[in-house]
This record gives structure tokens, sequence and C-alpha cells, in this order.
């Protein structure tokens, strides 16, 4: 495979992998509710910032990733079966329960509603990169083999962003054509695709294990000896 088609796919892949989770349809309702009020310029404002603190909180994990699993002695295989389980709970729950939106009564988002400057939190953390997208970013980091898999990864975060602040600008149209039943919908269909990505985490953690050397020979002299 070329450099060049392997970045490519690299960016396609954060796209695929990240903006189902990121998912910032599902985001629309809360985002008009956290921001009712507010003049047209100033949410916007605020929608700027909360998507470029969301770039800012992914690249970080994606860069400080490999720190962090080596400091607490992570391995690869054992990170996307944690982030492939994180994932597909998500999934699960988007699918079979409620959507991700919060109601209006919900505490925190009449606490979010009372704050002058909503864009880091709840809009930045944890609704577009909560923790099912910082899993997702940081399981790239086994991807990643040198600066240019990186810049193709973090190009792909950049490309969620200006998606999702896209689609949240857009918000009071889509909601309004799309309706609630249309929203739930979505919610659903959206689930089972971060559900599907969990379970292929989780597959490929496992066959990292049994694929990996050591555990191989291991196998094999406990065999032998027996």
């Amino acid at each position: 495979m070329s450099p060049v088609s392997h970045f490519w796919e690299l960016i396609l892949g954060t796209i695929i992998a990240l903006l189902p989770v990121v998912n910032p349809l599902a985001s629309a309702p809360t985002f008009l509710a956290i921001t009712e009020g507010d003049s047209p310029a100033h949410r916007l404002a605020q929608l700027r910032r909360a998507c470029l603190y969301m770039v800012a909180i992914l690249v970080s994990f994606l860069i400080g990733g490999t720190f962090i699993m080596n400091f607490f002695g992570i391995s690869i295989p054992g990170l996307r079966i944690a982030g492939g389980l994180l994932v597909a709970g998500i999934g699960s729950a988007m699918l079979v329960g409620k959507p991700r939106g919060r109601t209006a009564e919900d505490p925190a988002e009449e606490e979010a509603r009372a704050k002058r400057d909503v864009s880091f939190s709840p809009l930045a953390m944890p609704m577009l990169s909560g923790p099912g997208s910082i899993a997702v970013t940081v399981g790239f980091t086994s991807l990643a083999r040198g600066l240019l898999d990186y810049a193709a990864i973090i190009l792909g975060i950049l490309i969620v962003a200006v998606i999702s602040y896209a689609t949240l600008r857009l918000s009071e149209r889509i909601t309004q054509v799309i309706g609630a039943n249309g929203m739930n919908a979505l919610s659903k269909v959206m689930g089972f695709l971060i559900l599907c990505i969990g379970i292929q985490f989780v597959v490929n953690g496992v066959l990292g294990i049994i694929t990996d050397p050591a555990v191989l020979r291991a196998v094999r002299d406990a065999f032998g000896s027996a």
C-alpha cells in the first residue's frame, strides 16, 4: 500500500468512525435548548468555540494517547477492547433507549442555560467530544506509524468538526424539517452504527491478543510441555 493511499484511508476511517459517535444531529435539540434566548451571532460564536475546543480535546488525546498507554501499562488490544465496549454501550443505549439529547427538564441543561458561555461545557464536552469519541480517537493511536499518519487523523478530526459546525448551525431548520419522530429514528440508526463500530473494536482487540507472538509462543510452550 502506497503512503498516499494509506493517508487517505486514515482520513476516511477517522471520519467514518468518529462522526457517528459525535453525532451532531442528535445534539441539535440540546444545542438549541441551552442557547435559547441567545442572539444568532452569540449562538454561532459559542458554536465556533465549541468546535475548536472539540478539536483541541481530541487532538490532545490522540497525541498523548501513547504516553497514557505506556504510563498505565495498557496494551493496544486492551485499549481496543475497552474502547469498543464503551462505544458499544453508547450505541446500545441510543438504539434501545431514549435519544441522546437531554429533555428540557434535565437539571444539567437548566444549569447550562443559566451560564453565559456554554461553549466548553456542555457543548464541547461531553456533547461533541465525550467518552465515546475520546475512546475512538485514542484507539487510532494504534494505527499511527509516523507524523504523516497523525496528520491524516488530525485532518479527519478537523473534517468531523466542520461537519458538526455546519450541522448544528442549521440545527433549527433540521429539527423543524425532520421533527421529533425523525430525530428519534435517526438516533436509532446512529446507535446501530455506533454499536457495530464498538463490536468491531472488540473483535480487533481479541484478534490482536490471539495473534500476538508472545501469546502464541506461550500456548505452544504450554502444549509442548503437556
